[in-house]
């Protein structure tokens, strides 16, 4: 679970100036920002930027350590082995999952989500049943099941939103949470599995995934988390949060593309049959019949990214290294400065915060936004010439987007390399498009 509420919702002088030389201390691991000192990159929601630990370790393993996964008698191919065994472990004590056999590699979140989908859904699921997910979904977490739902014939049940307005001094701003009376009214005896994410990518907002999973858990419905979001911004813990999956990305955490993680109860891996086959996943392959490894090897087939995985394994060791309590803080502390300042300034009045809430300790640091008479494209191309980088679209959230009304937002995503004068960038980038385009 993240721990946010470890940290006190008022922003001080002291806590701004003590932001201000920790975030500098970090940003100095990043590369990116010698070579771009003038650049505010606010769009780590999407990807995270790469600490020198991570890019160093690539840059090594390819010239010194680079040799096949499982397949060598040799040292380096041994050695190697090893190494991506011993990330398994490291990801299983990260998130506190039972043991390293509960730690499947796959190619990203997306993968990971799929791979539960096809094997342990899909068998499961017939006419007359339900899938329940929310209103908030990435389409990474809505397709499979609604593709699932339509070949079956089963239904796919939605939680929806809640939605208030939190006062701001000159305009009102949209709070949105997801109604769990409605959770609850909606699961049955025919409810086959539950897929939430555990902080929206659009909104920000932390759902109350553990209590969820508790509601799940009384009716014996298997639930799978969505963690992409929530990975980076504080401790996970898949036994207290009560879920059977949970889902991650390596590239959301300071590591490399194309890695990620998918978690999973013992004894519910074991149930599965393969998502794909091939090479490595195998016990015994005869013309007549096969028979396959035991997970995770058994969902691991082909040549898998040994790079990446034992990169991640790196960049956990970074972020493990960062005190949470003060990368909380931190990330808070640049959400608040945002946030009050699109509220209470005048000449920034035309600008709605999506997902705004009462208590900023309930959010990760990602603030939606749109302003009134500007396309969000619009406004991502005039940060662009300001040198702020933001998202604009649907992002991947369609239905969340049709549910509020809206098209698209400009989303901000804070993280441990940012800082106050990126927040000052930011602040004057929409002023300039205020006044560029209204």
């Amino acid at each position: 679970m993240l721990n946010n509420e470890k940290i006190s919702a008022k922003t001080t002088q002291q806590t701004v100036r003590q932001t201000i030389q920790w975030a500098s201390e970090q940003r100095d691991q990043f590369p990116i920002f010698s070579r771009h000192p003038e650049w505010s990159y606010l769009d780590s929601a999407a990807t995270a930027q790469k600490p020198r630990r991570v890019i160093d370790f690539l840059q090594e393993f390819w010239c010194e350590r680079n040799a096949p996964l499982h397949r060598g008698v040799y040292r380096l191919s041994a050695q190697v082995t090893q190494d991506y065994e011993d990330v398994r472990e490291k990801v299983a004590r990260f998130i506190h999952a039972g043991c390293g056999n509960e730690i499947v590699f796959c190619r990203g979140t997306t993968d990971a989500i799929n791979l539960v989908a096809h094997s342990f859904v899909a068998p499961r699921l017939k006419k007359g049943d339900n899938i329940l997910i929310s209103a908030m979904e990435h389409h990474a977490n809505f397709l499979p099941w609604q593709q699932l739902c339509q070949k079956t014939g089963a239904e796919l049940r939605i939680i929806p939103l809640r939605k208030g307005l939190v006062e701001g001094a000159f305009r009102q701003h949209l709070q949105v949470g997801l109604d769990l009376e409605s959770a609850e009214a909606l699961l049955d005896d025919r409810t086959q599995f539950m897929a939430l994410n555990h902080v929206s990518n659009v909104l920000g907002v932390i759902n109350p995934v553990t209590d969820l999973c508790q509601l799940a858990k009384t009716k014996n419905i298997p639930v799978l988390l969505d963690g992409a979001q929530a990975i980076v911004h504080g401790s996970v813990d898949v036994k207290a949060l009560g879920c059977d999956f949970y889902v991650f990305s390596g590239h959301k955490l300071y590591g490399p593309d194309g890695v990620g993680v998918l978690y999973g109860r013992s004894e519910l891996l074991e149930t599965m049959p393969p998502y794909q086959t091939g090479g490595d996943m195998i016990e015994f392959v005869s013309t007549a019949e096969t028979t396959f490894a035991p997970p995770p090897q058994r969902f691991e087939a082909g040549t898998m990214p040994v790079s990446a995985v034992i990169g991640l394994g790196v960049a956990i060791d970074y972020f493990q290294s960062l005190p949470e309590e003060r990368l909380l803080r931190h990330e808070n502390t640049l959400l608040q400065l945002a946030t009050e300042n699109l509220r209470s300034t005048k000449s920034l009045q035309k600008v709605q915060i999506i997902g705004d809430e009462t208590d900023l300790t309930r959010k990760v640091g990602v603030l939606s936004f749109v302003i009134e008479g500007v396309h969000p494209h619009d406004i991502g191309s005039i940060l662009d010439s300001a040198n702020v980088a933001v998202r604009a679209g649907h992002h991947c959230a369609q239905p969340l987007m049709a549910d509020l009304k809206l098209t698209a937002t400009a989303r901000a995503s804070f993280a441990v390399y940012n800082n106050e004068r990126d927040v000052q960038q930011f602040c004057e980038g929409i002023e300039k498009v205020i006044t560029m385009m209204i």
